[in-house]
């Protein structure tokens, strides 16, 4: 019961901070006009959004971070003082802002320098990589493992080889949620159902009190700027917001071991990417035929007459489906 009090508490403080800062952020951004351009790949009707200020994830980082770092430091030196699990934390939540730093290097080429394409992909791919290196190696240092969780086996050491797949499973993930990043209110809506549910299993396993905290503050923090990004936004998040999320929901997982669990709850951002991939693979395979209407995904969906509510909705319940999966995997195995 204290866990959970502690955990509404952060929650609270994170969707605080996180709404009450857009009241400042959007007039500032609009004053500076930090405004989204909207490129001509995308649906036709986009086009009315041209100027919509980007660079909105400030706003959930902010309140993250300061309600992570408040309830977790403060709920340590309450209870059984820092452990593993707390630098754990503090060393996911740093890769994710890095993450969002890389992002708002990209928003900033795209909106100030007025380059549409901000960073080449080979220099985010390259940003990317030493983040998620320079992770690795720290949460090595601070005693993590190689093992990771699989339901109904157990404990899988992958040896020298966790860190080679896990590198790239960070980076696919980041890139998925950035990806999903698309429409008003999807990204923020899929992620806030994300660390919902990582919250739940966190207080499942009775040993993760800080990662309740962590993911309960994620929550807040979504829920709090989607009251600005849900359809019409009045904000995009932009790759600072997208790319930190990305990074925010691999380190919510990993402090857990819940490396394989991410992925089912994470589906929906799989399925963006890989629309993508197979969009563009096929598209040159086949001289110029697609398979979707437009990708990612929730494209395709928009071009066939769903609203962007309706496909918030839809993917958002399917991610909450593949959470229920989840605890019930983490449950009975």
């Amino acid at each position: 019961m204290e866990i959970g009090l502690w955990a509404f508490a952060t929650a609270l403080i994170s969707f605080a901070v996180s709404a009450v800062s857009g009241r400042y952020l959007i007039p500032f951004l609009h004053k500076l006009k930090y405004g989204q351009t909207i490129l001509d790949i995308g649906p036709s009707w986009h086009k009315k959004k041209q100027g919509t200020p980007t660079m909105g994830g400030l706003m959930f980082i902010l309140g993250i971070t300061v309600a992570t770092v408040v309830s977790v430091i403060v709920f340590a030196v309450t209870h059984e003082g820092f452990s593993t699990t707390e630098k754990f934390v503090f060393t996911g939540l740093l890769m994710a802002i890095c993450y969002g730093g890389i992002g708002f290097i990209d928003d900033y080429i795209k909106v100030v320098k007025k380059r549409n394409l901000g960073l080449t992909a080979i220099q985010k791919l390259v940003l990317q990589f030493t983040v998620v290196s320079l992770y690795l190696l720290a949460m090595a240092l601070l005693g993590d493992t190689t093992e990771i969780a699989v339901p109904f086996v157990g404990l899988v050491d992958l040896g020298f080889f966790y860190y080679i797949i896990m590198a790239l499973v960070i980076v696919g993930i980041t890139n998925a949620v950035n990806l999903t990043d698309g429409i008003d209110g999807l990204d923020g809506s899929i992620t806030f159902f994300v660390s919902l549910f990582m919250m739940m299993i966190a207080n499942i396993l009775k040993v993760f009190d800080t990662n309740v905290l962590f993911c309960a503050a994620v929550a807040g923090g979504c829920l709090g700027f989607l009251l600005w990004n849900i359809h019409p936004a009045k904000v995009f998040m932009g790759d600072t917001g997208s790319l930190f999320l990305g990074g925010i929901v691999c380190a919510m997982a990993f402090t857990m071991d819940m490396h394989l669990i991410m992925l089912i709850l994470g589906l929906m951002y799989l399925v963006e990417m890989f629309s993508v991939m197979l969009q563009v693979t096929y598209f040159k395979l086949t001289h110029g035929k697609r398979i979707f209407r437009m990708s990612p995904i929730h494209h395709h969906f928009e071009m066939g007459g769903w609203s962007e509510m309706k496909i918030v909705v839809v993917f958002s319940t399917v991610t909450a489906i593949c959470g229920i999966i989840s605890l019930l995997l983490v449950i009975f195995s």
